[in-house]
């Protein structure tokens, strides 16, 4: 399989509920006039406590700086994603972070490799930060053919590529509690083309409404409905390495389907409501 570093410079960043207001103009922009910005990675999750934005570099420089309602992770991260036969990774069977739990996930949380995780529909992006990515190649390349993406084009990457690439000592991840909502979340896939059209309904989705239309134009869906898995009592950090491992690791184990989203508070897995009384997945082990 091929690993690709793909060619973006991201920030993770966090917009405060009651600053929203704040940043809906330049949030409106990155989503639907991309013809108007120079952003390629953008990615919006609301939770319960904040907005998580992550975007890259060009998208950064549209939200307007405040110390107080925008925060802002010191890093600068690298999203990762692993394609097969030169697609992105996809399967019949067990979707999601599950697939790359043992091949990817845990093998860079025994090196100390903290990930930050975005899964989509279509693929799953590990992010790392751009410090760590020796430690990343050095790891994970006798595994796979890892490839750097230069201006659209691949290629091929070693340890030799990359400065200070000695393998850190691996710790002990921290036991955390997790929390399962009665929420039940449709995983589907949007076609860019049909934004205009929709774009009214996803601004009110987004910015207004706490209800998501059943009769919402969509290209695809996973066919069924969510439950999340929400880990940690308090904020988790960016430092702590290990947490996304300690939960996908059993899911992989019992080839348990799930989407994994990380957020600037808290982590977050989506599985099959079947699944959700998983013992292992519960205890965080």
């Amino acid at each position: 399989m091929d690993l690709h570093i793909l060619d973006h410079r991201l920030r993770v960043t966090s917009i405060s509920k009651n600053g929203l207001v704040n940043y809906t103009h330049p949030l409106i922009k990155l989503i639907f006039l991309r013809n108007r910005t120079r952003c390629k990675f953008f990615s919006l999750t609301e939770t319960p406590e904040n907005y998580t934005v992550v975007l890259d570099e060009e998208g950064f420089k549209e939200l307007p700086p405040s110390s107080e309602h925008l925060q802002v992770e010191g890093s600068i991260w690298r999203p990762l994603n692993v394609a097969s036969n030169g697609n992105a990774s996809s399967s019949s069977q067990a979707v999601g972070v599950t697939k790359i739990a043992k091949s990817v996930i845990a093998p860079l949380a025994q090196q100390h490799v903290s990930v930050f995780m975005l899964s989509t529909y279509q693929t799953d992006f590990i992010l790392v930060r751009e410090k760590d990515l020796s430690v990343v190649v050095s790891t994970l390349e006798e595994e796979f053919n890892i490839f750097k993406e230069v201006e659209g084009e691949y290629m091929s990457v070693g340890c030799k590529d990359f400065t200070n690439g000695l393998q850190k000592n691996a710790i002990q991840p921290t036991v955390h509690p997790v929390l399962i909502p009665q929420n039940q979340f449709c995983v589907m896939s949007l076609d860019p083309d049909t934004l205009p059209s929709i774009a009214t309904t996803l601004i009110d989705v987004l910015f207004y409404s706490n209800r998501f239309p059943a009769d919402l134009l969509f290209t695809s869906s996973s066919g069924e409905l969510w439950r999340m898995v929400r880990i940690g009592g308090q904020p988790l950090g960016f430092d702590e390495c290990g947490i996304v491992a300690q939960i996908s690791q059993p899911l992989a184990d019992g080839d348990i389907s799930a989407y994994y989203i990380s957020t600037f508070s808290f982590d977050h897995a989506l599985v099959s409501p079947k699944k959700v009384p998983c013992h292992s997945c519960c205890k965080g082990n």
